[in-house]
């Protein structure tokens, strides 16, 4: 008998509504949710083949644990969650807290439990080494975030649906369907903001599937964004262009004699853009009735990647289209949000061996390979690693695949047998994305309309498996010193009696004369984690503070809704959200605008004469752990090195012919692909691949394995001010190689 479920898709940051047909616990059909609140019946190629991914064979359905000559034996959860714990203590008290580093990977944003628990557990655990892929790509937004406004998670959004004129740098997001930016069906929606009169304009080294759809498509030189924002900022302050945005904010005075060298003829020849082009971009939108400026991966991933951050904001700013509808409007969560409990600040500590300074509580991913490869006090003895694939996700991820077989121990909570599981002491797979509930916790606060939507599990839990919840909720006893065996859901009981006494406790608290059991008590949910996110959409902004606003939001009205509930467009609140030690939005933060003479300096010493790499999206990609699934395999979604067709003349090479790509730190040989997409000059390969290698066990992936542009990257070049890598301008040599070369 067939059923439908209705559940909001987990795999990027559209978080389209999807109609999924099961026949009994397999998929046979999904479709995009035409009644979904927020995405309406788009679909994407990745949300279509959800069920491939709940179905994948070779998806590990049993703990792993190493044996002694480097093979896995499955085992049961009580014997896994026994080793795990033994392994993390014997690190610990051997070598101190600090020994034990933890990882947290992209999927972390993508699910329920994961980010409920990561805080926590970062916290339970006592170590300085926490580690993220937010260094490998948000993090320069955070930063500027930071620094400008006191909460490193107060992100502007482009308020596309009212916007009149969207200027996007280093983003694809016809592509990516959005990043730092949650809009389901953005296609749809810039193709909506030029049918009604609108003006889309892209810049991005490459003619991307959004600069397809643009009016206007700037092949700027990678790496040269913060420059061509400078020489916008210069024009609207040099033409009077720029508006002094007044109470509130602090700085607009300084910012003529920090600009002051970068006008458009000085920033032409190194952008590669000409002067009077800058200045067609700042006169434009300075017109416009309502602008907004968007900045992503190819501005955040190089080595000037939070002075971008800033610089969009900036421009935001003196444009007059910060905070107002269709310019840039922070986003909601309707849930409880998270606020900074000190004014924002980085360097409390530094990393150990290339002192590195924390950013938001983390140190750069990209010395983690040192820390755990050099000897002495503090040296890394144990990783905790969860949902990521370090070695193709890091630079020089080469290195990383060397030095994790030297840890004293490794735990992975991860699905697969990848190319980092592989050395791991033992492994936790999750449930598949079906069996698991859902609701956007980190999402919910990007998107570009305030909703809720919640998704309860579309198949049951195979008996004596854990939820999710569980498993990181014993990884949490774990860290807390209380082994594994304990009562899994006192971790979320204990959380929510926090959160009760914070919140009966907060002056003026309608909850106040309210007995925290009474509370507790009218909680509703499947498990303590459910009943958790009740709490928590209960104190939201709109939620019905257990009865005090009547129609307000909680999870019973949530799983009433299966389609979700529109809440409505954003709206201003600036005096909101910041929280800088000043309580105005800082326009010139001293760290920030301290790194401009550094950036000076490059714009008058760029080398015109040598290749440099970028790195590119793919429809069908989600990083690398979609290439095990035949539908997203094989067509468009290939591991090539693009290069113009310039270039390609130049080297003599033609489509397929394989060439070497050597960096300061690797060499790859990959197929070429001469393209009249990208600027001569730059080259770009796929991110994710690299696939194929012993004792792994993905199949297709391994079957067209492609090569890892992060054994070209370069660990030892970071942003410095928030110590993001550098994945885009990455200086390299390329030539044409002989079949028998490619061979070996």
């Amino acid at each position: 008998m067939d059923r439908t479920a209705l559940r909001v898709c987990p795999l990027c940051e559209a978080t389209c509504g999807l109609s999924i047909t099961l026949s009994g616990e397999t998929v046979t059909r999904v479709r995009g949710n035409p009644d979904d609140v927020f995405s309406q019946g788009y679909l994407c190629p990745k949300g279509a083949s959800l069920g491939r991914f709940d179905d994948d064979p070779d998806r590990l359905t049993a703990p792993l644990v190493r044996r002694p000559d480097g093979g896995f034996d499955e085992v049961g959860w009580a014997e896994a969650f026994a080793a795990v714990d033994r392994g993390l203590r014997a690190a610990a008290e051997r070598h101190g807290k600090d020994a034990v580093a933890l990882y947290m990977g992209n999927p972390v944003i993508h699910t329920l439990a994961l980010p409920l628990y990561m805080l926590v557990l970062r916290e339970r655990l006592g170590t300085r080494n926490i580690y993220s892929s937010t260094t490998l790509d948000t993090m320069p937004k955070s930063t500027a975030c930071g620094w400008m406004y006191g909460d490193p998670l107060a992100f502007p959004l482009p308020d596309i649906d009212r916007t009149d004129h969207l200027l996007v740098l280093g983003a694809n997001p016809a592509e990516s369907n959005g990043s730092l930016w949650t809009v389901a069906n953005l296609p749809g929606r810039l193709k909506a903001l030029r049918a009604r009169g609108g003006r889309l304009v892209v810049v991005d080294p490459r003619r991307t599937r959004t600069a397809d759809l643009a009016d206007q498509h700037i092949a700027v030189r990678p790496g040269t964004d913060p420059l061509l924002l400078l020489g916008i900022l210069h024009t609207l302050l040099g033409e009077g262009l720029a508006t002094d945005p007044g109470e509130g904010f602090a700085g607009f005075g300084e910012l003529a004699d920090l600009v002051k060298e970068f006008g458009p003829d000085d920033i032409a020849p190194a952008c590669g853009v000409p002067a009077d082009t800058v200045r067609g971009l700042a006169r434009d939108l300075a017109a416009a009735p309502t602008a907004a400026v968007y900045g992503r991966l190819g501005t955040s991933t190089t080595e000037f990647g939070t002075l971008t951050s800033w610089l969009v904001d900036v421009v935001n700013i003196v444009t007059g289209n910060f905070d107002r509808p269709g310019g840039v409007l922070f986003g909601e969560a309707p849930h409880a949000a998270r606020r900074p409990a000190e004014p924002f600040r980085t360097g409390r500590w530094h990393s150990r061996v290339r002192e590195l300074p924390e950013v938001n509580g983390e140190l750069p991913t990209a010395t983690l390979a040192d820390e755990i490869a050099t000897p002495g006090p503090g040296q890394v003895r144990a990783l905790l690693c969860v949902a990521g694939n370090l070695v193709l996700a890091t630079p020089q991820g080469e290195r990383l695949d060397e030095v994790l077989p030297g840890l004293d121990f490794m735990v992975c909570v991860d699905p697969y047998l990848n190319e980092t599981t592989r050395h791991a002491s033992v492994i936790l797979p999750p449930p598949s994305p079906l069996q698991s509930p859902h609701y956007d916790v980190v999402l919910a606060g990007r998107s570009v309309r305030r909703n809720a939507r919640f998704s309860p599990p579309a198949r049951a839990l195979e008996p004596g498996r854990p939820a999710e919840a569980e498993i990181l909720a014993r990884l949490v006893l774990i860290a807390s010193g209380k082994g594994p065996g304990g009562d899994w859901e006192r971790v979320d009981e204990q959380l929510t009696d926090l959160m009760l006494r914070a919140a009966r406790g907060r002056p003026g608290s309608p909850l106040a004369r309210r007995e925290a059991a009474d509370l507790k008590a009218a909680l509703t949910g499947a498990d303590a984690l459910e009943r958790r996110l009740d709490l928590m959409l209960r104190l939201g902004p709109v939620g019905d503070l257990f009865g005090v606003r009547p129609g307000g939001l909680n999870l019973a009205r949530l799983k009433e809704a299966p389609n979700g509930v529109d809440i409505g467009p954003l709206r201003p609140r600036r005096r909101e959200v910041v929280m800088t030690a000043s309580g105005l939005v800082e326009l010139c933060p001293p760290a920030i605008t301290a790194d401009l003479p550094r950036l000076a300096a490059r714009m008058r010493d760029l080398d015109d004469g040598r290749l440099v790499l970028i790195s590119r999206r793919q429809l069908k990609s989600v990083n690398s752990w979609s290439h095990n699934i035949a539908s997203l395999s094989g067509g468009s979604n290939r591991c090539t090195l693009e290069l113009s067709e310039e270039d390609a003349r130049r080297l003599g090479v033609t489509a397929g012919d394989p060439v070497r790509v050597r960096s300061r730190t690797g060499e790859v040989v990959v197929p070429a692909e001469p393209t009249d997409r990208l600027r001569p000059g730059v080259v770009s390969m796929p991110y994710g691949w690299g696939h194929g290698r012993d004792r792994t066990r993905l199949p297709r992936a391994a079957a067209e394995p492609g090569v890892s542009i992060n054994a070209l990257t370069d660990g030892t070049v970071v942003d410095p001010l928030s110590g993001t890598a550098v994945f885009n301008g990455v200086p390299v040599h390329v030539e044409p190689v002989s079949a028998k070369q490619a061979e070996k």
